[in-house]
């Protein structure tokens, strides 16, 4: 005789499958659970680029963001660090080669090279130049220029802003009505070498700046022959991306 089945055996039974589902649903939880934990959201760097997004898509005026957030400076910090070292290389780079060409032309203790986060200096000594007292170039410092003016036409210094200051010592101008002063000299002769990467060498007038500042940017005192010898000098300062952009602005 067939034996029939109760209620209570239907439900044990339909109770062994909920158990494996349940625990094949807690396996996916804790799988999203572990996902989870391994990305990194940062909630806002994605609000400010939503931001961003709005901005470019032209619901602001101008296309910008709506706040200057720090999080999106953050977000391209990567990609800016990488554009720097490029050019901290190419900085390096020029500087090598202006130094090889400066000795083996002898010029080496007559032009100094520096490079920090502004850009490259090269500082032209004494009469490096220009003869004392005068404002003309001389003829072989005009073949230093070419040369440099030719590295500065490449495609990595082409945008390359380009400030040329005069400098002078203490001294005053003796028997010279071209310039009654220190302030006269220093501005001409600066302006000569600007004039002279323009007119000359065919380079973009807007990439330059001339300025003189007489006696009253000295890097030594004023005091013994020597120092002054190092205050008489010509500036010529190649700017990185970052002060090259500060300088086109004020120009425009």
């Amino acid at each position: 005789m067939r034996k029939r089945r109760s209620s209570n055996d239907f439900e044990n039974e339909g109770g062994t499958w909920m158990t494996t589902y349940s625990d094949l649903v807690t396996l996916l939880l804790c799988f999203f659970v572990l996902l989870f934990a391994f990305s990194t959201i940062d909630a806002q760097k994605f609000e400010a680029i939503m931001k961003s997004f709005q901005g470019s898509l032209g619901v602001l005026r101008g296309g910008r963001t709506i706040q200057d957030a720090p999080y999106i400076e953050e977000a391209l910090q990567e990609e800016r660090t990488t554009k720097e070292l490029e050019e901290i290389r190419d900085f390096r780079k020029l500087k090598e080669e202006l130094e090889e060409y400066f000795i083996s032309n002898g010029k080496e203790n007559e032009i100094l090279l520096g490079l920090d986060d502004r850009g490259l200096l090269l500082r032209f000594k004494d009469n490096a130049l220009f003869d004392s007292g005068r404002a003309e170039l001389k003829p072989e410092s005009k073949q230093i220029l070419r040369f440099l003016s030719e590295i500065l036409k490449r495609d990595e210094f082409k945008d390359k802003f380009i400030c040329v200051e005069g400098h002078t010592d203490t001294d005053p101008i003796l028997y010279s009505s071209k310039f009654p002063t220190n302030w006269e000299l220093s501005v001409t002769r600066a302006s000569n070498v600007v004039r002279y990467f323009i007119e000359e060498l065919g380079m973009n007038p807007t990439r330059f700046s001339a300025s003189g500042y007489s006696e009253y940017h000295p890097v030594a005192p004023n005091d013994t022959r020597e120092n002054k010898s190092q205050n008489r000098r010509v500036d010529i300062l190649i700017l990185t991306s970052e002060y090259s952009e500060y300088y086109l602005d004020l120009n425009q």
